[in-house]
């Protein structure tokens, strides 16, 4: 009997499984935007058991396990890990056709070589299997990023981190670099209870007492260099929409200074500073040559007794429907016209809006530069088969999908470094399917290429990371 994962997976076509095979298993992952704790890499954790590495922190297993109606204390409550680890194993066999069907399959597979499905009545015996190779350093948190042929792997780093365990890591000889991202959502959420301390400590951090417009801009240049000396290449936001007001410093300062005293804001005012703050750091990014990225459109913490009970990331998230297209238009022009639009990679957490990133991506080029805005990968609750499919059909119907700089895992397990493969067999399959019905020529060594540029090629050169981090940078 046939393995379910197996060597052929997803891929319904002779033309599909060349591609696959020839040109994109053996590419090595650029991992450019994930949320793993540095702090595990740096100390290269070693787990206890199969639900530490597993099924701590992963609110998509946490929300699947909930809609069967699972008590809370297998989840993220009191129970042994051992007690999670059966309640998940029960879940599994009701989530054919959600994506996590087949991530835990092709994770147990590439990571531990277990071919069998995981049911309630097997799971001890994998629990207990896994438990045992978990002692190998081999499977360690930097030994799980080496297995998977990792030559990049970006976190998402708050402005106020010291860095300390990114500094650890690029002090040893691993294979791979783990690069921090900056992710300043602390100086942008103005209406926030908790701006004007975060504000503080960021002076605190830089030396600059922030009390106005033109020292917070100080401040923030200040820790934009320290990050940017300590490898960082890119920005993440993430934002109900973007905002493309015109930008009025002397308002912007004037907001900054009410909410710095504790006075409240107004929804027009809070609009007011975020188009302000997101314009200024997009023109430092800029100015360092990193790439912003803005993951667009969902709504956050929606299920608020959960949030109270489990904290932010607790898995109570939804797909948004704000408008996107006009503010985005207006945000990115208005840094365009200044010469001051840096490499943007745009996300959509909404699937109605593919085809307005796909084409709002096209609005902005620049000679040199290959994609110099893209339409990101299927992000959130669509890095799935069909999401991933229609992703690249508005690419490709919109676009130019030879242009894409591929997959990234966007999450916090060491286990979800197969979704690049996931990834690449979709679109090697796609590809495959229109060789086969003549829609594309049989070229293979052609489209082969395209295939490699799209998994690992275009993402090298579009980053352009440092080989090493200090003070003379040499960029890849």
């Amino acid at each position: 009997m046939t393995d379910f994962i197996h060597n052929d997976f997803l891929l319904e076509s002779e033309h599909a499984r060349e591609l696959y095979h020839t040109y994109a298993a053996s590419l090595p992952i650029i991992d450019y935007h994930c949320h793993l704790p540095p702090a595990e890499v740096a100390e290269d954790r070693k787990y206890k058991n199969l639900t530490q590495l597993w099924i701590e922190g992963d609110h998509y297993k946490w929300r699947a396990m909930r809609q069967l109606g699972i008590e809370e204390r297998l989840i993220t409550g009191s129970a042994s890990d051992k007690e999670k680890f059966m309640a998940w194993a029960s879940t599994v066999p009701y989530t054919l056709r959600n994506p996590l069907y087949h991530w835990t399959h092709l994770e147990l597979t590439r990571y531990f070589g277990i071919t069998d499905l995981l049911t309630p009545d097997n799971a001890a015996a994998i629990y207990d299997q896994v438990n045992e190779m978990l002692k190998d350093d081999e499977f360690s948190a930097r030994g799980l990023i080496r297995r998977m042929n990792v030559n990049v792997v970006c976190t998402t780093d708050d402005p106020l981190d010291e860095l300390t365990a990114h500094k650890q890591v690029a002090g040893t000889e691993e294979g791979f670099r783990m690069l921090p991202t900056y992710r300043p959502d602390g100086l942008i959420n103005a209406e926030k209870d908790e701006f004007a301390d975060y504000l503080r400590l960021m002076g605190q951090n830089t030396g600059v007492k922030i009390r106005d417009w033109e020292s917070l801009k100080e401040a923030v240049m200040k820790s934009i260099r320290y990050f940017h000396d300590r490898g960082c290449r890119l920005s993440d936001h993430g934002l109900p929409h973007a905002y493309g007001e015109g930008v009025n410093e002397a308002k912007a300062s004037a907001i900054l200074k009410k909410r710095l005293t504790g006075t409240d804001i107004c929804p027009e005012e809070e609009a007011s500073f975020k188009s302000a703050i997101m314009h200024f750091l997009a023109t430092c990014y800029d100015k360092m040559g990193w790439t912003m990225q803005l993951h667009l459109g969902p709504i956050r913490n929606t299920n608020k007794a959960m949030l109270e009970r489990i904290g932010i990331d607790a898995g109570v998230d939804s797909i948004g429907d704000f408008k996107q297209a006009e503010e985005l238009a207006a945000f990115l022009n208005k840094l365009n016209e200044k010469g001051s639009l840096p490499k943007t990679i745009l996300y959509n957490s909404n699937p109605a809006d593919n085809e307005v990133f796909a084409t709002m991506a096209g609005n902005f080029s620049q000679e040199g530069i290959r994609g110099k805005v893209q339409f990101g990968a299927a992000w959130w609750f669509m890095d799935q088969k069909d999401g991933i499919t229609r992703q690249i059909e508005a690419l490709s119907n919109m676009g130019l999908l030879s242009c894409t700089i591929g997959m990234l895992t966007d999450s916090r397990s060491f286990l979800s470094f197969p979704r690049h493969e996931y990834y690449r067999r979709v679109l090697c399959n796609i590809l495959g399917d229109d060789m086969q019905k003549g829609y594309l020529p049989k070229d293979m060594k052609w489209i082969g290429k395209v295939v490699e540029d799209i998994c690992y090629n275009n993402a090298s050169e579009y980053f352009k990371f440092p080989r090493s981090v200090g003070k003379n940078l040499k960029a890849v």
